[in-house]
């Protein structure tokens, strides 16, 4: 199985995933470019797979369909995306050739935002990023706190493929708020590296996630305490503590 980030836009991943047989499909495919170019003349990809309604996540869908006629394309139950034909929703199960992905809804980025996992993947689009996670444009602070507890309780080793390449602004923020963290300070060193040497810092996996994410740790002192010094908040209150620090990341710069 061959999993490669195919840079596009100004920083967004677009996922495909490939078997020994030359099978294949995209995920989020935010412009045509960078699939057609992936593709260098393979056949059709057996689907298009999309977790929300954003132009930067579906605005190559119909060059692809051009180029590739009566591809299915599985995604949310919303309008906002005219190109789905087998849309999806919580609790089911999409197979796709070789592949089989459980769809999970995870609102807060956009109310209909979804993710697909199997194979030890997850394509989670804008809802958790490395480090960080998506900002709040349909969904409350509750839906997206839990959005993440919910990705959060998935398996260690599961790897996370997001939409961005944000791991580097995302741990500039991290270390403010958890700045004694061993865990964090070496992942954001080797983000720097990767970054350097012009290669991706995804996918990182869950267990990463948890130790460094400090959108994950809201429950750990540290982090509670640098919101608490920001907000005084209610002990038990981790939806407001998740708020604050979701409107104190909007608000930051490096």
């Amino acid at each position: 199985m061959q999993l490669s980030p195919l840079p596009a836009l100004s920083d967004n991943y677009i996922w495909r995933l490939a078997d020994d047989d030359g099978q294949w499909l995209v995920v989020d495919p935010g412009e045509p470019g960078p699939v057609l170019a992936a593709a260098e003349g393979a056949a059709a990809p057996l689907a298009i797979l999309l977790t929300h309604h954003h132009a930067d996540h579906v605005g190559g869908v119909p060059d692809l369909l051009r180029r590739w006629p009566g591809v299915p394309v599985f995604g949310p139950a919303d309008d906002r995306i005219g190109s789905v034909d087998h849309p999806v929703g919580d609790g089911q199960r999409v197979e796709i050739g070789p592949w089989a992905f459980d769809v999970l809804a995870v609102p807060g980025h956009t109310v209909s935002h979804i993710a697909f996992l199997g194979h030890g993947l997850l394509f989670c689009g804008d809802t958790l990023f490395s480090l960080g996670c998506g900002r709040l444009f349909e969904g409350t602070p509750r839906d997206m706190l839990g959005s993440l507890d919910r990705l959060a309780a998935l398996p260690t080793q599961t790897r996370v493929c997001c939409g961005h390449e944000y791991t580097l602004a995302n741990a500039a923020f991290a270390r403010v708020v958890d700045p004694d963290n061993p865990a964090l300070r070496r992942r954001h060193e080797e983000a720097i590296a990767m970054r350097d040497q012009g290669r991706p810092t995804l996918p990182t996996t869950l267990g990463d996630e948890r130790a460094c994410n400090p959108f994950l740790r809201i429950d750990a002192p540290a982090v509670r305490a640098a919101v608490a010094a920001r907000r005084p908040l209610a002990e038990d209150d981790r939806v407001e503590a998740f708020a604050e620090l979701r409107r104190w990341k909007d608000g930051f710069r490096a």
